[in-house]
């Protein structure tokens, strides 16, 4: 059943309505009666709203309430809205032009009689409907609570689980699946299929994944390729996935009969496995058609499949008795194991046996399910109170339980312990489809752009309310496969919670599969993912929804035109979230400058574009631009400068220099990326005057000469990405003569550098490695790339170091071991150095001895915590196994 969540949006109301700028806009448009009438009618609700939340899972009448309430607080956040929006754009005009032109806006700023009647009209309304509700909660004997949910996100965000535990005893399942996989002459078949059978979240994906990477199926195959398949089987985008994997392009232009002929190419000959995880499909002639792509591989070939679906098994495995591998229910003991790991830290379990005791029962009733065992263990984790571990163990959901296959019930326990905001930002990670890959990049801007991110220190930055909110959802298991990659972060959602969201959601998210779908006219939030649906602009499902916030394009494949745009921009005037990315439009209609409360606003892909209308910059409200991509894209609109409250923007352009006066202008500007742009030679020189600025990445621009000098004086600028600038010079426009005088008046706050593929660089200049609070440097693909500075020496916080196929780098600075810090290294594809950096005889290797984890090429290397102690010993035996120091 789905729930109205409601406390966030009062939550965001209240504080809106308090603060000082909307203060002063009451007074300038003379409304502050009617607000502080809202104010208080909407605080004597947001007092029980709490118990109201809880109620509704078993009274229906309470459920009914909170959905009136909610689209009444929607609407006044519209109309608080408005306020900002006009004060916003009031001080856009009183900045603009110069001092003659400032006077003269300020004399020529309408005196607002229509608008105070308008506004003043909307605010009434909206006062009666709440008063009229209000009215209402008087008869549900509801009580005041205090959410104490949210002080769990502030408790130490650990994982509740690693991926070796995801694999807990299933050893015996690995082995024989890899015997299975290895073998050859069990039919007569050219190539042999092995479903992996079982119901959802037993771990079928992370047993054929440890399958998958295990060395003798490295050594037994030539190729591998891991596709996930999930619910829609179209053939093209299957191709299209494994070929991507395969050959590492995209193939999204050719039609099938070319993709077809490729994929038969790319196999011939040799002997593969591929992994389709996730297969829903029943139709027996689609598999058929399907499978003769993949018949001109060597003998002993296999495809294994995994799937809920015993029917889905029979029909694709190719054994005499057509059943696949049946997966079943974790033994009690490894269940236990699992629960005991995701419960408790390292140890704590033996200081509170009761709690282990009522743990025991818990996992009694999980029936061997992982995924279940995970949720519940994830749970309790923060708590040693046994009453709320007796809640989990005796709570009536259990009872729901009706068959052996639905464990919805127990994640739904887990999901009911999440704070509201929580389950707001889950709501939107229901409208991408399942398997997903997410970038926190690319949610928590959207998060953020529907108002969901909420701080609890004033100054917090929403960027990292945002984090702190998916690391809060990874350690309760709702996110997995969560892996940091230098200054971001990428996971998926688990098939059943992607059920689970939804279906809580359903009144407020909806995913439109076909133009006739029916749509209710309360939802608020859609993701588009049929072709059909937006060939002729939006069906009339959903062009009756008054209310829409957000349109998400989540499949590369829908590729909005022209109508379809029209239509969205004219029949949406609330959306805040609007995703156009790989559409095939030519022109943005200059009426989206009527989209006021638009946030977030993404072009990207667009090889069609040419201009972006001036009527852009009246979007005063927008936190996140992207036009990456827009390879056509003639220039940039010098309005740009008036979108102040942008934090993140992402562009392409075929100018030779980013204009003056316009980037250098956007004082909130938090993440600029500039990518593809294969004419530039010059950035602006003012980006430096951005003091807000903490991630800028360059990829792509084989033309660019230099970086503009005062990029290295930002103290805010924290992560720099450098990658495939083929003239890139870093030396250039950054002499030393007067810059250790320049840099020591400065904070440089630089957390991550990522420097791929810059051919000009033989060493690190010094204006880089200045930062001292540098946590991971990552050089990559820099063939001339001789030198790194002693100078490295002096970042005593970095935790990480690769460096990848940099030929010619043949040693490492002295002193390495004042990296104390320092926890990973990399060096791969550095023939010299890597010699050097042996453990038995390198001469660099008491260098880096102190460092916990150590990879030189394919070898992973596990220093001892006391092999620093003795390394400098010339002659060392362990149990018959000698290792020589350098200086031996």
């Amino acid at each position: 059943m789905a729930e109205a969540i409601v406390s966030p949006i009062a939550d965001s109301l209240l504080g809106k309505l308090a603060s000082l700028a909307y203060q002063e806009a009451c007074l300038i448009w003379g409304v502050k009666t009617d607000l502080l009438k809202l104010e208080r009618t909407l605080k004597t609700i947001k007092a029980v709203l709490l118990d109201a939340e809880q109620q509704q899972l078993h009274n229906n009448e309470v459920r009914v309430w909170l959905e009136e309430l909610k689209d009444v607080c929607y609407d006044a956040e519209d109309v608080v809205d408005e306020f900002e929006i006009q004060a916003l754009r009031r001080q856009v005009m009183l900045n603009r032009g110069s001092i003659t032109q400032k006077v003269r806006n300020y004399l020529s700023w309408p005196k607002s009689v229509a608008f105070r009647f308008t506004i003043g009209h909307k605010i009434k309304e909206i006062r009666e409907k709440l008063d009229d509700v209000a009215a209402d909660k008087n008869k549900f004997h509801l009580t005041n609570r205090v959410d104490d949910r949210h002080a769990r996100q502030g408790r130490e965000l650990t994982h509740s689980f690693v991926f070796d535990s995801e694999v807990i005893g299933r050893d015996e399942e690995k082995e024989e699946i890899i015997e299975l996989l290895t073998r050859s002459g069990d039919d007569d078949q050219n190539i042999s299929v092995i479903p992996i059978v079982g119901m959802g979240g037993l771990g079928k994906t992370a047993v054929v994944k440890s399958v998958y990477n295990n060395e003798m199926i490295d050594q037994h195959f030539d190729l591998k390729v891991w596709v996930c398949v999930s619910e829609e089987f179209v053939e093209r985008q299957l191709m299209i996935s494994i070929l991507k994997s395969v050959v590492g392009q995209n193939f999204n232009d050719l039609d099938i009969d070319q993709l077809q002929r490729i994929l038969r190419d790319t196999l011939a000959g040799k002997k593969y496995l591929l992994v389709m995880d996730d297969v829903w499909n029943e139709n027996v002639q689609k598999w058929i058609e399907f499978k003769k792509f993949f018949l001109g591989g060597a003998s002993g070939s296999k495809i294994v499949v995994t799937t809920r679906s015993k029917r889905v098994a029979s029909i694709m495995s190719t054994s005499r008795d057509g059943n696949g591998y049946n997966l079943e229910g974790l033994s009690y003991e490894s269940c236990l194991s699992l629960f005991m790991n995701c419960a408790f830290r390292a140890g704590q379990e033996k200081h509170h046996p009761n709690l282990v005791k009522i743990g025991e029962e818990i996992v009694g009733k999980c029936g061997g399910v992982p995924l279940a065992i995970k949720s519940l263990g994830s749970l309790l984790r923060s708590s040693v109170d046994e009453n709320e571990w007796k809640n989990v163990r005796d709570n009536d959901i259990w009872n729901l339980v009706q068959n052996e296959n639905d464990i919805l019930p127990i994640l739904k326990l887990s999901y009911d312990h999440l704070p509201s905001c929580l389950k707001q930002c889950l709501a939107l990670c229901s409208l991408f489809p399942k398997d997903y890959e997410f970038y926190d990049f690319e949610l928590v801007p959207i998060w953020m752009a529907n108002g969901l991110l909420q701080s609890r220190d004033e100054g917090e930055e929403l960027e990292n309310i945002g984090m702190r909110y998916l690391k809060e959802l990874e350690s309760s298991c709702f996110f997995q496969e969560f892996l940091q990659i230098g200054y971001y972060v990428i996971f998926k959602m688990h098939d059943l919670i992607h059920d689970l969201v939804l279906s809580m959601s359903i009144n407020e998210c909806s995913i439109v599969n076909s133009p006739s779908q029916v749509i209710s006219k309360k939802v608020r939030h859609l993701s588009i993912v049929d072709v059909d649906t937006i060939r002729e602009g939006p069906p009339s499902s959903i062009s009756n929804i008054c209310h829409l916030r957000t349109i998400l394009n989540p499949f590369d494949e829908m590729t909005p035109d022209q109508s379809f745009v029209d239509s969205c921009i004219s029949r949406f005037p609330l959306l805040r979230v609007l995703d156009l990315s790989d559409s095939k439009f030519e022109v943005l209609p200059k009426k989206i400058g009527n989209l006021k409360h638009l946030r977030y606003l993404n072009l990207s892909w667009n090889s069609q574009i040419k201009k972006l209308p001036n009527s852009i910059c009246k979007l005063q409200k927008l936190e996140t631009l992207m036009f990456e991509g827009c390879v056509e894209l003639k220039e940039i609109p010098k309005g740009l400068r008036y979108l102040i409250s942008l934090r993140k923007l992402r562009l392409t352009t075929k100018q030779k220099r980013l204009p003056e006066n316009v980037i250098g202008c956007l004082n909130s500007l938090q993440a600029l990326e500039i990518s593809r742009c294969e004419n530039l030679e010059y950035l602006c020189d003012d980006i430096g005057r951005l003091k807000a600025l903490r991630t800028l990445g360059i990829n792509e621009c084989p033309n660019l000469l230099s970086l503009p000098c005062n990029i290295k004086y930002p103290s805010s600028l924290e992560n720099l990405i450098l990658m495939e600038c083929g003239k890139l010079n870093l030396r250039i426009g950054m002499e030393e003569d007067n810059s250790h005088q320049d840099l020591n008046s400065t904070r440089i706050q630089l957390r991550t550098i990522f420097i791929q593929n810059l051919p000009n660089l033989e060493e690190l200049p010094q204006w880089l490695l200045h930062a001292n609070t540098l946590e991971s440097l990552n050089i990559d693909d820099c063939p001339n790339f001789i030198l790194v500075p002693e100078s490295l020496q002096n970042l005593e916080l970095l935790r990480t170091l690769y460096i990848l196929d940099c030929p010619k780098l043949t040693s490492l600075p002295e002193d390495m071991n004042r990296l104390i810090a320092l926890r990973d290294l990399r060096i791969v594809g550095c023939p010299v150095l890597i010699e050097r950096c042996k453990k038995d005889a390198g001469e660099d290797w008491p260098k880096i001895a102190h460092i916990p984890l150590i990879q030189l090429d394919d070898e992973e290397i596990k220093s001892s915590e006391d092999w620093p102690k003795i390394a400098h010993i010339p002659l060392i035996v362990l149990d018959g196994e000698e290792f020589k120091s350098s200086t031996y």
